[in-house]
């Protein structure tokens, strides 16, 4: 069942997933958002601000030359008026309209911020391709490479844009001030643009002696401060919030108000920053680039502590230390990390060019700041993030215990990692279905299976593809159908109330992780999704023959079965009967293996099928390629298990 949010239905189910004071602190926002319309103070006068959080002496030229060159490379695409932004290429950045949608040719509706029904994409527009431009990180690239070069085009592009989206967009009028998120990362932007145009003659001038800066930098975070994610919705959201809250009362600590923004901001994100996060390191939405995006968040926002000499609770950097290390055990040979959950491409902070790997920088500065343990993977690309983060954050080792040798189960995010020779990677999900009572980016992928080999995916995590605007893409993306797992009777294990809330989670339990036998690794897990049944499946990875045998078994009544395995794009597959035989290119070497699917069900192959949507991968946010879908029908009488077997050869 396909449920659009927004409908009175979806309200009702949205409203039983919350506790008695979100209830209320949600009330008392609705009371606030009348008052405001009509009640818009100004900004207080500000006499005599400076901006003192620049960057120390020498830290350009730390940034590699490669990176750099990167950089201005995509600069100057960008000075030419071309982007990208979720699969849509755009050649109007040159003198961009801030409210159009390239995607749907749709420009979104002027008037109070909250009347504007952004998740209506026939009256808005796809909201994401409006947003991602006015988080002005295109801005931050420009910016940086002024910072390289010296060139004053780029810094004058950016005080034209950023002149001309204060003039478009008033505060509280728009599609721009309806979501905090786009508000905290906007006001991150913002903050790294002074600091990168510091040697511009015209930055104080764009800044802190602007009126209109000075209005819309107050108004940022008076909003936020009114405003925060609550209770089933505090996930990666109110992490962004905080962050560009208390990144602003940092750099532009110039208002009555900034110190208690700038406290209440850093308790905000100490809460949430643990909240948000495992013991074992891994970010508790189980969605793997959201990780990223908190990891970012919250580097950044130790960065401008650092430079303002604000001290940091330890809790802080021992949290972003225990992730970094998260993401360097789960990582694969070509430090790809697991295609878990949601993913919407969405960044902390961009000063890179097209190229580099989010990952691998994300590694670097993890080392840059905590220091690497022996058993992480080598790095071997550059970034510019990495010497300008290093450059304002206190290098610190918290005393705590970090990892002897490389993690391999996680227990508390239910996930396991199993590696073979050749670089055979295997991601076992065993964990929670999400986080907080909505689990909004949780996928129905209990038991999943993730497989590669030497970095290629070859049974594959399909990704997300959408969220607003296409329901019955969000929904097969999410779906339990969508994923490398079991599904009976047509259902998803957990059950959907719109397309950022779960009314039912499956609840699973690991019951075997032992990846620490080299010679076979095993994993074991179960869960209750379906009423009446119980699926469980076995796992085990063999060094000696490189195979990986996958045992499924359904405890209950007799029901129908369908077994799902998505390949990878670059995979091509000859099914004959069940058994399929794969074959790929890596590096120029020609790579296969062989699938034996179980006997007991009828095998089809399915490519680039969209009614209903089936063989599909997405590398990317807004972006889809056909990809192979190998599905088995059948029937589970609970006395016998589903065997599917891969071997890789050579």
């Amino acid at each position: 069942m396909t449920v659009s949010s927004g409908s009175p239905g979806w309200y009702l189910r949205r409203l039983s997933r919350m506790g008695p004071r979100e209830i209320g602190g949600r009330a008392g926002d609705a009371v606030r958002r009348r008052r405001w319309r009509s009640a818009r103070p100004d900004c207080p006068n500000v006499t005599g601000a400076r901006f003192t959080a620049v960057l120390p002496a020498g830290t350009i030229a730390a940034v590699p030359p490669d990176a750099a060159k990167r950089l201005i490379a995509e600069a100057d695409r960008l000075m030419a008026g071309h982007a990208e932004f979720f699969g849509v290429d755009r050649d109007d950045l040159a003198d961009p309209n801030w409210w159009y949608d390239p995607k749907t040719g749709r420009r979104a509706p002027w008037g109070y911020a909250f009347d504007v029904p952004y998740r209506n994409e026939e009256a808005v527009g796809d909201i994401k391709q409006i947003w991602e431009l006015s988080r002005h990180q295109y801005l931050t690239v420009l910016a940086a490479a002024y910072a390289i070069t010296g060139n004053e085009r780029y810094a004058e592009r950016v005080a034209e844009h950023l002149r001309s989206w204060w003039t478009a967009n008033a505060p509280l009028r728009g599609v721009h001030w309806t979501s905090g998120i786009e508000l905290g990362i906007r006001l991150l932007s913002w903050v790294w643009i002074r600091r990168l145009l510091d040697g511009w003659p015209g930055a104080a001038k764009l800044f802190e002696s602007n009126p209109v800066a000075l209005h819309q930098i107050w108004h940022h975070q008076r909003w936020l401060a009114a405003f925060p994610s609550r209770g089933s919705s505090a996930n990666n959201h109110v992490i962004a919030e905080a962050a560009g809250q208390f990144a602003a009362a940092c750099a532009f600590g110039w208002f009555p108000s900034s110190a208690r923004w700038r406290a209440d901001a850093l308790r905000s994100l100490e809460r949430h920053l643990r909240g948000n996060t495992f013991g074992s390191g891994l970010n508790r939405e189980l969605a793997t680039e959201y990780h990223g995006l908190v990891l970012e968040l919250g580097l950044v926002a130790v960065a401008e502590a650092d430079a303002a000499g604000v001290p940091v609770p330890e809790s802080i950097r021992l949290v972003l230390l225990r992730m970094t290390d998260a993401l360097a055990a789960v990582v694969d040979s070509r430090l790809r990390p697991p295609r878990q959950g949601d993913a919407d491409d969405g960044h902390g902070l961009v000063v890179d060019g097209a190229g580099t790997d989010r990952w691998a920088s994300l590694l670097a500065t993890g080392d840059a700041v905590f220091g690497r343990l022996a058993w992480w993977p080598a790095v071997n690309g550059t970034d510019v993030r990495t010497p300008l983060l290093a450059a304002l954050v206190r290098p610190t080792a918290p005393a705590v215990s970090r990892p002897a040798g490389r993690p391999a189960h996680f227990a508390d995010a239910g996930m396991t990692i199993l590696r073979g020779p050749a670089e055979i990677w295997c991601r076992c999900d065993g964990g929670p279905h999400g986080f907080l009572s909505i689990a909004a980016h949780a996928h129905a992928d209990a038991l999943s299976v993730e497989v590669r080999h030497d970095g290629v995916d070859v049974l594959a995590d399909p990704g997300t593809f959408c969220y607003h605007g296409q329901p019955e893409w969000r929904q097969y993306f999410r779906s339990t159908l969508g994923h490398n797992t079991l599904q009976l009777d047509g259902g998803d294990q957990s059950v959907s109330g719109g397309p950022f809330l779960w009314t039912r989670h499956a609840r699973s339990r690991v019951l075997i992780a032992d990846a620490s036998d080299e010679g076979v690794a095993r994993w074991c897990a179960e869960h209750d999704g379906y009423r009446r049944s119980v699926h469980r499946r076995r796992v085990e990875l063999t060094a000696a023959s490189r195979e990986l045998r996958v045992v499924d078994e359904v405890r209950g009544p007799r029901r129908a079965v369908h077994l799902a395995f998505h390949l990878g794009p670059a995979i091509a597959a000859d099914l004959v009967g069940n058994r399929a035989q794969l074959t790929w290119t890596r590096d120029g070497e020609d790579r296969s293996a062989q699938l034996d699917l179980p006997g007991q069900l009828n095998w089809q192959a399915h490519r680039g099928e969209s009614d209903p949507p089936l063989g599909w991968y997405s590398a990317g946010f807004g972006r889809k390629e056909p990809a192979t879908t190998l599905v088995g029908t059948g029937v589970a009488d609970g006395t016998q298990g589903f065997t599917t077997v891969l071997r890789f050869h050579g």
